[in-house]
């Protein structure tokens, strides 16, 4: 927490939050089932790796195949669905589609199941139409069922892996002797490290599923696990948080984390590799460098955000019983030419997110205050409303009885607890 305590400052000539009642959560502690996810690399040989590439490659192939399919049924007045089509798939697959049989089944059981989930969040409006997944610029991954593979101390054994590497060498002309050994140590990937959440002290986890995907040309390994742990309360003072571009979070007691920007700090690398590429001829081993160069920095710029904002999120959770959180329009802020890179390179949203997730984990109360709640505006003493531009840094009260002047994130985090806890009260 090294790097978190450098950006966390706290004032102690600001109001103190001690005038609300704190909300004191229950001191029982009960035990509580947790789905967490263990994202590990991996080092494949190059045999290895080509399984890998084959079965993403099987997997776009059938998502695409059921897109399609789904498309013409539905064009021709049917009802399709992710298990039908999969029924009729795999009744055609021995005749169409034979060099499917190379992987493992659970990659056509994958692609139809993201096929439905696709189909249910356009449904239910919280996604867009699906699209045809595309080479080279769609997630490579496919999915592993829990029953299907086996992780071990570095390790894990990918099924189907030993056979094809088997295939591929006998299609060579290699003679191969001891075939059960060869196909087990063949078919094991190893892992960068140890598994977690599974064999801890204290905890009973259960492996769920798996996924593998490549990333900015290095393969990894995610592990779904279902984890039972204890469910510790925390005591400690309401809190609200006002989220921003200039600083990441302000706090009602004047506890700031200052926003990082790792986008901006390096926007003049990925600006070069970006020029880079637009000069590299299609198709050349150059710019297939210079993608991957691209696409390992912004995978970095990813890890420096996530890092950050899992800190932020997690200092705040084992602090305060009660938090207070505003509701921001991040599509709106996305769409905004000025203010589209500050809110990609902060992830609002995301913070939000990890902050809600981590607070589950205590049994945390976190109350959503409304988008149009005038947090900046008003005056958290009077409630006198006024104007102020975004470059006005301090809130200065214009109503003579008052007259308040201070930190305007400040003001608005004081705003969102007052009405955080006046809707914890009405929901209770």
């Amino acid at each position: 927490m090294d790097t978190l305590d450098k950006i966390a400052r706290t004032s102690t000539n600001t109001r103190s939050t001690t005038a609300f009642k704190a909300v004191k959560p229950i001191k029982t502690i009960t035990v509580r089932k947790v789905l967490k996810a263990h994202k590990i690399r991996l080092h494949p040989t190059a045999e290895q790796e080509a399984y890998l590439r084959r079965a993403c490659g099987t997997r776009r192939f059938i998502f695409n195949w059921g897109l399609a399919e789904w498309q013409r049924q539905y064009a021709a007045g049917e009802q399709p669905s992710a298990l039908a089509l999969k029924k009729q798939f795999n009744g055609l697959r021995g005749s169409e589609s034979p060099w499917t049989y190379d992987v493992t089944k659970c990659v056509v059981e994958g692609a139809f199941d993201d096929l439905g989930k696709a189909f249910a969040n356009f449904f239910a409006k919280r996604a867009g139409y699906p699209k045809f997944k595309k080479k080279g610029k769609s997630q490579e991954s496919f999915y592993l069922a829990n029953d299907k593979f086996i992780v071990g101390d570095h390790w894990v054994q990918v099924p189907v892996l030993g056979d094809f590497i088997i295939k591929q060498r006998e299609a060579s002309g290699e003679i191969i002797t001891k075939r059960a050994q060869l196909k087990r140590r063949l078919g094991k990937i190893n892992l960068a490290e140890k598994l977690r959440f599974v064999g801890t002290s204290g905890t009973t986890s259960k492996i769920m599923g798996a996924t593998i995907c490549c990333e900015a040309g290095w393969w990894f390994l995610s592990v779904q696990v279902a984890v039972e742990v204890p469910q510790i309360p925390v005591e400690g003072p309401p809190i609200g948080i006002d989220l921003g571009f200039m600083r990441l979070a302000t706090l009602s007691d004047d506890t700031r984390f200052e926003n990082q920007k790792p986008l901006r700090h390096l926007l003049a690398q990925v600006r070069y590799l970006n020029q880079q590429l637009a000069r590299r001829q299609k198709g050349s081993k150059n710019r297939e460098k210079t993608k991957r160069k691209l696409a390992r920095l912004h995978y970095r710029i990813r890890c420096l955000r996530d890092d950050l904002l899992h800190k932020v999120a997690h200092q705040i959770t084992e602090r305060y019983g009660f938090i207070g959180l505003e509701t921001l329009n991040v599509r709106g802020m996305m769409r905004s030419r000025s203010r589209a890179l500050s809110a990609s390179d902060a992830a609002l949203g995301r913070l939000a997110h990890y902050i809600e997730t981590k607070a589950q984990a205590h049994g945390t109360p976190v109350q959503r205050v409304g988008r149009f709640f005038s947090s900046t505006k008003r005056c958290h003493r009077c409630h006198h409303l006024r104007e102020i531009a975004e470059d006005e840094r301090t809130y200065v009260c214009f109503n003579p009885a008052c007259g308040w002047v201070g930190d305007r994130d400040l003001n608005a985090a004081l705003n969102i607890l007052e009405e955080a806890l006046r809707l914890a009260s009405l929901a209770v």
